[in-house]
């Protein structure tokens, strides 16, 4: 991957590019030492230059001997005005962005063919450690005083797309949180990208990436927002045929379970806490998309064999069903990986300070700052055990209904309000089909494509 040359011309100047695109820093220094001039030649056609062209290629000696000692322009541009930097971002060459970046190159340019931005570059093709560097020069550099870093991220290119549309309509979801964290309004719509009106959420959709639709409903993406036909996301996910991102954005149904990374207790968990809620996130995600009711056919051996293991463990009091697996370490109450998890998914951030407040403890209403695994007569027995292990244990404790025969009346009155306190909260659909605040019907709009 890389550009080539359209130069044209021979002798020396020729010489010097193919040494740029091949990476050889001895011949370009060479050459250098007879004509300095050299460094800031540029291709006939492309108006490319040396520098463009090992940026591009990822040849790290070559941009820095090109910025040391040819002094050559780090905002050089194209003949479609595009710099190194785009072009490093473009292919992914994290050393040269860095490179460029510590030179001064300018984040704020904008190139000709869509006026993207190098943030909209590493977006669209998807490189996150590029988007990263660039992220992280933006809250340093000028701009976070002249334009503003939230500016920046959330910057537009000709059509209105931002840099979190492109990463969402190509599947990026690794780009899509990236952004997110840095402040990208996750409903802002587009102007005509992919379709007027449509929202990062839409574009998701379309693209049929089911994991950048997790991530932007964790992030508190509206699923009834409509575009400027009247569609909502999960219209556009049922005509493209994709059937998990339908399901996740059924309006219909009740809020799927997401991972709730914008919770800063959920990106400090240890492994094993992870592991616990991360077999819950796929085992009510699995419910979910197979569209199957919750059932208990395992085998009576099965059965029997977990009561008699985990005859001891105590079990949850909001769900009366899994063993408590989850600890919060604030004030010492414990539940199950799956309530804990939908307690962390109903935190959604506040739009307007693009910021989660922790969930608070179902029990004594403090704030949830930290979780970790609940100490359990099986964990006691090992004393030391490894990471696979312990996710092996946490599949098999959150995925094995436990239901006991010994619950008191007042206990089960005491759940009953839990859970029903919970489900308006947690277990409620957010969304709408077109047409119910007036009454009719609930069917989808459905408008035809324009998006190539």
């Amino acid at each position: 991957m890389g550009h080539g040359l359209s130069c044209g011309r021979d002798g020396e100047e020729h010489e010097f590019f193919r040494a740029a695109q091949s990476g050889d820093a001895d011949a370009m220094d060479g050459l250098l030492a007879g004509d300095p001039s050299l460094a800031r030649r540029a291709t006939i056609y492309d108006r490319l230059t040396p520098l463009h062209v090992a940026a591009a290629n990822g040849h790290l000696e070559a941009v820095s001997l090109l910025l040391d000692r040819g002094r050559a322009a780090p905002d050089a541009l194209s003949r479609t005005k595009q710099t190194p930097l785009m072009l490093a971002a473009m292919h992914g060459k994290l050393d040269c962005v860095l490179r460029l970046l510590h030179a001064g190159a300018n984040i704020l340019m904008f190139d000709s063919v869509h006026a993207r931005s190098c943030l909209h570059h590493a977006a669209y093709y998807g490189h996150g450690d590029c988007l990263a560097a660039i992220l992280a020069a933006a809250r340093t550099a000028p701009v976070a005083a002249s334009w503003g870093f939230a500016r920046f991220v959330n910057v537009r290119d000709e059509h209105g797309a931002t840099p979190l549309h492109l990463a969402a309509r190509h599947g990026r979801a690794g780009c899509v949180h990236a952004l997110l964290d840095a402040g990208a309004i996750v409903s802002a719509p587009t102007g005509s990208y992919g379709f007027p009106g449509s929202t990062a959420l839409h574009l998701a959709a379309r693209g049929g990436s089911l994991e950048c639709v997790r991530e932007l409903l964790a992030w508190g993406a509206d699923r009834v927002q409509r575009d400027s036909a009247g569609r909502i996301a999960y219209a556009v996910a049922v005509k493209r045929r994709h059937g998990g991102c339908a399901a996740a954005l059924d309006p219909g149904a009740a809020e799927p379970m997401v991972w709730p990374s914008p919770l800063k207790l959920v990106a400090e968990l240890d492994a094993g806490a992870r592991a616990l809620l991360q077999a819950a996130l796929a085992d009510a995600n699995k419910k979910i998309l197979t569209r199957l009711k919750a059932s208990g056919n395992t085998s009576a051996g099965r059965e029997e064999e977990e009561e008699e293991e985990e005859e001891d463990e105590e079990l949850c009091s909001i769900c009366f069903e899994q063993a408590c697996s989850m600890e919060v370490e604030d004030c010492g109450h414990r539940m199950c990986a799956a309530c804990t998890l939908a307690l962390c998914c109903h935190s959604k951030p506040n739009p307007a300070t693009f910021t989660a407040n922790p969930p608070a403890c179902p029990f004594c209403r403090t704030s949830i700052s930290r979780l970790v695994v609940a100490e359990s007569k099986a964990k006691a027995k090992a004393v030391a055990i490894t990471g696979d292990e312990l996710e092996e244990k946490a599949a098999a404790m959150v995925g094995s209904p436990r239901l006991s025969r010994r619950r008191s009346s007042s206990f089960k009155g005491l759940s009953s309000a839990v859970v029903g306190s919970l489900s308006c909260k947690i277990g409620r659909g957010s969304g709408r089909l077109a047409g119910d605040s007036n009454g009719g019907g609930g069917g989808f709009l459905d408008k035809p494509e324009h998006d190539p």
